[in-house]
């Protein structure tokens, strides 16, 4: 799997924890593992232009995803997954660390940008949020693989609540 993150933000963040959610939730997801993923983490400013310009909505959010091969997970019948450039997740850890501390169970900006590369990843994948149904389903997937990872890591505490809207 290749993915690069590429941090223009001028935050520190942790880089290596957002690679290792990534990897693992392409892994979870079944996507073939030569298929390639770009992680941008940018300022308030950059992602505010971004939301302008795809969405014509205005400010910054936390996470913007660019599909390019419109990859999908395969089905159970599929023995061998396609592979191909998953596309560009965009992140903004000044939106992640505000939405970290207001969420319910408060929680760090660095945990907040791995919820919402994961968040990132699934909507590459074609998962969305508009319709109950579509929600329900998006975000408890994106619990499950969020705790799957946490727990591989060893990590302890309740994961963070999705605070994506």
């Amino acid at each position: 799997m290749s993915i690069d993150v590429n941090n223009e933000s001028g935050t520190d963040i942790d880089e290596q924890a957002i690679l290792d959610v990534a990897r693992y939730a392409l892994a979870r997801m079944r996507i073939h593992p030569l298929s390639e993923l770009s992680v941008i983490v940018v300022d308030a400013e950059a992602m505010e232009q971004l939301h302008i310009q795809w969405m014509d909505l205005p400010g910054p959010t936390d996470v913007m995803s660019f599909p390019m091969d419109e990859l999908r997970p395969p089905s159970k019948d599929e023995e061998e997954p396609p592979q191909g450039l998953l596309g560009d997740i965009v992140l903004c850890p000044e939106v992640a660390e505000k939405q970290g501390t207001e969420a319910p169970t408060a929680h760090s900006m660095d945990e907040e940008l791995q919820l919402l590369t994961v968040h990132g990843v699934l909507h590459l994948l074609g998962y969305d949020h508009e319709e109950p149904d579509e929600k329900a389903e998006m975000f408890g997937l994106q619990a499950a693989i969020v705790d799957g990872w946490r727990t591989e890591r060893g990590m302890t505490g309740p994961s963070p609540a999705p605070t994506v809207t």
